[in-house]
């Protein structure tokens, strides 16, 4: 077989493996939503933010560990012992009866989410330079994972449960857990191992590049474009419940429209980074961030204000009062009523305005000029559009989608022989985001009671990293062609 065939089947196996996981990882965003639905268990939004936020701290603390042992032992006995190990606490969750044991077992399962850093090492070792974008990102697909989760396990869950309405959810668990043996199997039976051969040997050589700080600079894009992608891959199924009133199915569906799409243009992402470079791709990622996010602040909202009212043209006294006018000494002041202007905007896209006037004089009352006959009310109703909302939410998860894969295009760039390392504190970060996101976001909706909280956080996120990656880029500019730069300014 030759080397470029083997290196595809490696792909091949190592993207198996990280969709399979990842649909593992995100396992409770549809599950504890349904547990709570149902009545079936009674969690409050904050344990729901921790419950789905748990599996994402696992899997992200211990990506750096996973990585080193990735970069020392290959990618083959590290994938295999991870998938057969982690389905056991998978094997456990139907006789979990409690928020804690919930969060044990979800704390141990979310360990698949290791998958990453082992799939980045093991992926790199076997492409050379100039395909690395592309594998990185083909790999990186595995994110749709979560699609498969959002789309599959609610009509599950129904089906599962329309005979036994108590039990019937146990069986998911257990579904997913074989999932992950299956895996397991066709890695130990079909990879090939290989190991870095250029990684460091002692310890303090191998975590060396993470004193730079272009580590820490990639790992907050990774925190904004990976971490809130995981997010959301859970938040939004309760989102769309509780703002839009859809069913589990339906908002699941939803859900898919926003993590398929990321996860799969992942390597579209690789092939754009290796065809005009990672940096240009990351203006237009974290930019379209803070447009799409900026869009998405806004909330379903009606607000009520003073509006133009209607005054007296002459001195005298009111000798008519009907719902649509008011005359005073024979001077007819025409008024609009609320019943009027009363109009359906559910489905509008921009918000609707209405304004009318509530009589505040009475018959036979002697009046000034200017004086006011009506107040003028003027309501302002902004119905968060499903659709519109559905489009931004899809189109800011295909950012971010291509803005991971341009992020790890960097890493084997900068970090040819720490790939694991640095690939596992950048994933560590990333994966941050993902564990405090929903824990964020409830605490944001308990405060605020928006929803739509969540999305200025984000917007907040994507300003300082976009203000962060251009100053870096001006100060590099600055050291490496100071006579330009001086020239420039001069110009001006």
């Amino acid at each position: 077989m030759s080397n470029l065939s083997q290196s595809h089947k490696i792909l091949f196996l190592n993207t198996l493996a990280f969709t399979i996981c990842f649909a593992c990882w995100t396992l409770n965003g549809v599950l504890i939503t349904f547990l709570a639905d149902k009545g079936i268990f009674s969690f409050s939004v904050v344990e729901m933010g921790w419950l789905l936020g748990i599996p994402i701290l696992s899997g992200s603390i211990f990506r750096l560990p996973i990585g080193i042992l990735t970069d020392k032992y290959g990618g083959k006995i590290v994938f295999s012992a991870l998938l057969i190990a982690c389905s056991i606490p998978l094997f456990l969750l139907p006789f979990a009866d409690s928020f804690w044991s919930f969060a044990v077992l979800s704390f141990f399962f979310g360990l698949v989410g290791t998958s990453f850093a082992v799939g980045i090492g093991y992926t790199s070792v076997w492409y050379p330079k100039e395909w690395q974008g592309r594998a990185l990102g083909i790999f990186g697909m595995g994110n749709a994972g979560a699609a498969i989760t959002t789309f599959v396990a609610p009509t599950l869950l129904n089906n599962l449960s329309a005979n036994d309405p108590i039990n019937g959810w146990k069986t998911l668990p257990i579904i997913y857990a074989a999932s992950l043996v299956i895996i397991g199997i066709l890695f130990i039976a079909f990879a090939k191992n290989k190991t870095n051969q250029g990684v460091s040997k002692s310890m303090g050589e191998l975590l060396s590049p993470l004193k730079k700080t272009r580590v820490w600079r990639f790992g907050a894009y990774y925190f904004l474009v990976f971490g809130f992608f995981v997010a959301y891959s859970q938040w939004l199924l309760p989102n769309f419940m509780n703002v839009y009133n859809t069913t589990l199915v339906m908002g699941g569906m939803f859900a898919t429209m926003f993590s398929l799409p990321s996860g799969v243009i992942r390597a579209f992402g690789g092939y754009l980074s290796d065809k005009f470079g990672a940096r240009k791709v990351m203006y237009w990622v974290l930019g379209s961030s803070v447009v799409i996010s900026f869009l998405l602040m806004f909330p379903k909202m009606e607000i009520i204000t003073a509006g133009p009212g209607v005054m007296s043209l002459t001195n005298g006294k009111v000798t008519e009062i009907t719902d649509n006018k008011i005359v005073v000494n024979g001077k007819t002041h025409q008024i609009s009523n609320k019943r009027e202007v009363e109009t359906s905007n559910e489905s509008a896209i921009f918000p609707v305005k209405k304004s009318w006037q509530e009589v505040v004089v009475e018959q036979n009352q002697e009046v000034k000029k200017k004086e006011l006959l009506a107040h003028g009310i003027t309501q302002i109703n902004f119905s968060a559009n499903l659709w519109v909302y559905v489009i931004l939410v899809t189109l800011i998860g295909i950012s971010w989608g291509i803005g991971k894969a341009a992020v790890y295009k960097h890493i084997p760039e900068y970090f040819p022989n720490e790939v694991g390392v640095v690939g596992g504190m950048v994933g560590l970060i990333g994966g941050l985001g993902g564990f405090l996101g929903p824990i964020i976001f409830g605490y944001l909706l308990n405060y605020t009671g928006l929803w739509t909280s969540s999305w200025i956080f984000i917007c907040a996120v994507s300003v300082a990293c976009l203000i962060w990656m251009h100053r870096t880029i001006i100060k590099a500019m600055h050291s490496k062609s100071p006579n330009f730069t001086k020239q420039i300014e001069d110009k001006q």
